[in-house]
């Protein structure tokens, strides 16, 4: 009998486990042919997640929890969780039930059938977010599949099932700076997505909002793309020959017009605040290409586990 793991990162959602645990057994009728194990990835919650974990693995040997001494993030939960998976088939999903459990049958039969190494989950609607949040995230899928040469699925969610190959692949990029939306699709293998309308939590809060999913976003933008870079060059030629011309009509100005060669104090600080707004992105942005790399060669561990079951 093939055996399914489920991951199910978690960060303060004690309300969460145990529905997200019964939602699935209720499901499990339509999937009863395979072995399943869970695999709580608790990311340093403040909490009751982890007793209400431990709890669970009282009433089932195949609940298993790792959790972490600290705060790692999501993306450090998905890793830590497709380390531990033992199953054939992996399924990654979110515990507030944003996820719908009744995909996961036919998720399991496509990979399971061979003709497909992935089969994830994409929303078509974003019903009950902010319209502001929507647009920006519509806004991230339109550059990045413009300027990254590996494509990202709009509305795509973690929420997939992959086979025990695609896995291991995944784990084989053991980068510290990760961005799973990006290093899913890179990966390559056959894939294809289920859609779905959004759904609301069940329970609890989120633990993301504007600016932490403006930082990821940077994070794949970063990770999946050098147009930044790019774009760093083109502002500076563009400042350059903005500059030999600005040279040239002075000198023409000054040779036509000598009595009026010494003028124009206010355009002088305006180019100047220009060319230093201009110098100051540049150097952000080649330093946040430089402090991934000093992430990366420090070779620091992607988590650090404080307890294991």
């Amino acid at each position: 009998m093939s055996k399914l793991s489920i991951i199910v990162p978690v960060f303060n959602e004690e309300e969460t486990v145990v529905i997200f645990y019964d939602a699935i057994e209720l499901e499990r009728k339509n999937f009863a042919e395979y072995d399943i194990e869970y695999w709580y990835i608790d990311d340093g919650s403040t909490d009751g997640t982890v007793a209400a974990v431990e709890a669970l693995i009282a009433r089932d040997e195949n609940v298993h929890l790792v959790s972490f001494s600290r705060n790692f993030g999501k993306e450090a939960g998905l890793y830590a969780g497709l380390e531990h998976a033992t199953g054939d088939y992996v399924a990654v999903m979110d515990v507030d039930l944003q996820d719908p459990p009744e995909l996961l049958p036919e998720m399991l039969a496509g990979v399971s059938s061979g003709e497909w190494d992935a089969v994830g989950a994409r929303r078509t609607t974003r019903a009950g977010e902010p319209k502001i949040r929507s647009w920006f995230s519509s806004l991230f899928y339109k550059i990045i599949n413009m300027v990254s040469d590996t494509h990202i699925v709009e509305g795509a969610r973690d929420f997939r099932v992959m086979t025990r190959q695609m896995v291991d692949a995944i784990l084989s990029m053991q980068e510290y700076n990760r961005f799973s939306k990006g290093i899913f699709s890179w990966v390559g293998f056959k894939q294809k997505y289920l859609e779905y309308e959004n759904k609301d939590r069940v329970a609890g809060t989120t633990s993301w909002n504007f600016w932490s999913l403006f930082r990821y976003s940077i994070d794949g933008f970063v990770n999946f793309s050098k147009a930044p870079l790019l774009l760093v060059s083109v502002l500076g030629t563009i400042a350059f020959v903005m500059a030999l011309i600005g040279a040239v009509i002075v000198c023409i100005r000054a040779l036509v017009h000598p009595e009026n060669s010494v003028f124009g104090w206010p355009s002088t600080i305006v180019i100047m605040l220009a060319l230093g707004g201009v110098q100051l992105l540049s150097l952000g942005i080649v330093g946040r290409y430089i402090s991934s790399i000093y992430l990366e060669v420090k070779k620091r561990p992607i988590y650090i586990a404080r307890k294991v079951k």
